[in-house]
């Protein structure tokens, strides 16, 4: 047996028991609802109306901090705002955008589709709470590093509201959560199976090997490093891919208007294939939330290391991060496996459906994919290894030893997650990932009433004056605010 094969005997199991564990479901109809799904749509749906749809109300204002109007040097913190949401992207955008789309539509038809842009707006309010939160409550270290993310309003959060060891207990298992869901596994091995759809290699375990050297060499530097490396790729890979797949929709353009509603009718009236209508929601809010990552708690230890005083300010860039992924992205890649059909393609899944269907309308366009992919996987792992980084030294500590232990680790999952079928990297992926967001949702629902006064004070203060737009660093006066 190959190496490849001995890997996945071995981890396969693992990853089938798990995904039975944290996917427990409830008969509805005749599909199968599973709660932690249920959990993050009632997340996304309660802070989208208890916030008064900030995700809508609140979106000019994010492109305006973004593009550093409201930006001070002199702030605590490690990044800008551009960086911590580039950082942030490159740990969301990429395979999950490309191969989970196509995952969506192969388990749940194009109907998946509709589900999945109405889990990015929802995310939407939820990424705005807990990034605001993770600001709220990080911690500046002597160093002059950041730490915060859902571990630390979680343990300090929770203990102001008279529940300091849920607030512990929960922190542990979020970060023993995170550390597993920081292996790159899925990105690296779509990665790796375009590859071998364009090369014909097959040693998975090889290709993980030169990812892995590659990985060890950006992640020893921090967030900075990662972040010099995230802030160029991220704007450079989503236009090319954008781009192709805007070339791809002018060349089927009749098409489209028939793919549109196919997505919506297939959304309330779906085939059997896909399990009725509850089926069809939860693949498109299953891979949604792995895509954007709303509610699971892994892009707020990224956004913690902003240079801002107002928490409330990172909360609002972090709205921007899930319709750039799902919004925009996802559906531009949904779009283009429905117009093309390429979804019923016989014997291909994964990676290998988007990957015919730009094929079908650019013929060499795999060649511009497998290098996009490789890219978007290599920013997703860096990302994710900071997040895995700092639950790791929340749960053993921070020297050098711990931190060179979990480089360590990262690079030897690597090497693996290459070698892996597609279908065990999902179970075990998404049940880690998922399991996330069981604590970290329940210290949102505690800690609402903090964030909404801070997003209260925080606007008014913006339409007061008091707060006025720096233009980086020079300042200017505003009248009536935003």
């Amino acid at each position: 047996m190959s190496i490849d094969g001995l890997i996945n005997q071995a981890v396969a199991p693992v990853s089938k028991a798990l995904s039975q564990i944290i996917f427990a479901a409830l008969p509805v109809g005749d599909a199968q609802l599973p709660l932690i799904v249920a959990w993050l749509i009632a997340g996304g749906v309660f802070f989208t109306v208890y916030l008064q749809f900030i995700n809508i109300r609140g979106f000019r204002h994010a492109l305006r901090i973004v593009r550093g109007d409201y930006a001070d040097p002199d702030h605590d913190g490690e990044v800008s705002h551009f960086q911590a949401l580039s950082a942030a992207l490159s740990g969301t955008v990429g395979l999950g955008n490309i191969a989970g789309v196509a995952v969506a539509i192969s388990l749940g038809g194009p109907g998946a589709t509709f589900w999945m842009i109405l889990a990015g707006v929802l995310g939407m309010s939820l990424k705005f709470v807990e990034c605001t939160l993770a600001v709220k409550y990080r911690r500046l270290n002597p160093d002059g590093t950041i730490s915060g993310g859902p571990m630390y309003y979680l343990q300090e959060g929770l203990a102001k509201y008279g529940w300091p060891r849920l607030g512990r207990a929960g922190a542990v298992f979020f970060c023993c959560m995170c550390v597993p869901a920081s292996f790159g596994l899925f990105s690296v091995n779509q990665s790796f199976q375009q590859f071998s759809l364009l090369t014909g290699f097959e040693e998975g375990w090889i290709f993980g090997l030169v990812v892995a050297v590659l990985v060890g060499i950006v992640i020893i530097g921090g967030i900075k490093s990662i972040a010099r490396v995230t802030e160029k790729l991220v704007p450079l890979m989503c236009g090319i891919y954008v781009t192709a797949a805007i070339f791809v929709l002018l060349t089927n353009f009749a098409s489209i208007p028939g793919a549109l509603w196919l997505i919506v009718s297939q959304a309330f009236a779906p085939d059997s294939i896909s399990g009725g209508i509850i089926g069809v929601i939860v693949q498109g809010f299953r891979r949604a939330a792995y895509s954007n990552e709303a509610g699971l708690g892994s892009a707020p230890i990224a956004h913690a290391a902003v240079r801002t005083n107002e928490p409330a300010t990172e909360g609002f860039v972090a709205v921007l991060e899930p319709f750039v992924d799902t919004v925009i992205v996802c559906t531009m890649t949904a779009l283009v496996v429905v117009v093309t059909g390429a979804y019923r393609f016989p014997d291909l899944d994964g990676i290998a459906i988007t990957s015919a269907a730009f094929a079908s309308v650019i013929w060499w366009f795999p060649v511009l994919l497998t290098l996009a992919v490789f890219l978007f996987a290599f920013s997703t792992i860096v990302t994710w290894a900071y997040y895995g980084l700092k639950s790791w030294t929340y749960l053993v500590g921070h020297t050098r030893t711990t931190d060179l232990v979990f480089k360590v680790m990262i690079c030897m999952s690597v090497v693996i997650g290459a070698a892996m079928d597609l279908y065990a990297v999902i179970d075990f992926v998404d049940s880690v990932m998922f399991a996330m967001a069981i604590p970290n949702i329940l210290a949102l629902y505690f800690l609402a009433g903090e964030v909404k006064k801070e997003t209260a004070s925080y606007l008014e203060r913006v339409q007061s004056g008091a707060i006025r737009p720096t233009y980086g660093r020079r300042a200017a006066p505003v009248s009536g605010g935003d």
